[in-house]
């Protein structure tokens, strides 16, 4: 038995004619419970009126309608993977092409990579190099407008958050420039499959 009144989804029970181990206590508390037992009858009688309700069916292009105007979540990867799918031709012979073509790409990549590997020495010193140049160049560049701008000894204050500036700003470039390539690619795909 139970000391509280009867839940919304154990007065659904008694009202669907449910029989089971834990209906007998709620038909018992509905027999002493004057409030249950109302508001029992006041749910049999919506179901009786909501019976006796035309039953209406919905358009045929109603769903069609409705599903047009829902935004579909895709994501990257599905929509990534739909894109590669397209770029795999149909036929047999033009898949095989296309396949040794890859591998021949795949091939000669590898053997450039193992080159530069191999001669690494090199690679850091030619990109050291360009690297100091650039660097000289724009930090020069920089510390001149400073100079002119806020004077001397101001562009020796500003000049250290300088470069701070740089490296976060171009951080938030790459990320902007990240998403803006994934919604372009979901946005790609829910178009084609529409």
């Amino acid at each position: 038995m139970t000391d509280r009144h009867l839940l919304p989804d154990e007065i659904d029970l008694l009202l669907d004619g449910e029989a089971g181990f834990g209906v007998a206590p709620l038909k018992a508390h509905v027999r002493r419970c004057e409030q249950c037992r109302l508001e029992l009858e006041d749910a049999r009688l919506v179901v009786a009126e909501l019976e006796h309700l035309p039953h209406l069916s919905a358009s045929p292009l109603f769903t069609e309608r409705v599903m047009q105007q829902v935004e579909v979540f895709e994501p990257w990867h599905v929509a990534a993977l739909d894109s590669l799918r397209r770029l795999v031709p149909q036929s047999r012979p033009a898949r095989v092409l296309a396949a040794s073509g890859a591998l021949s790409f795949a091939a000669a990549f590898t053997l450039l990579t193992l080159w530069v590997a191999a001669r690494i020495d090199i690679l850091v010193l030619l990109t050291g190099a360009a690297g100091d140049r650039t660097r000289q160049a724009v930090g020069g560049a920089l510390g001149d407008a400073l100079a002119s701008a806020l004077g001397t000894q101001g562009a020796g204050l500003a000049a250290g958050g300088v470069a701070t500036l740089l490296v976060l700003s171009a951080f938030v470039v790459s990320l902007i420039a990240a998403a803006a390539g994934l919604r372009l690619a979901a946005a790609a795909s829910r178009r084609r499959r529409r």
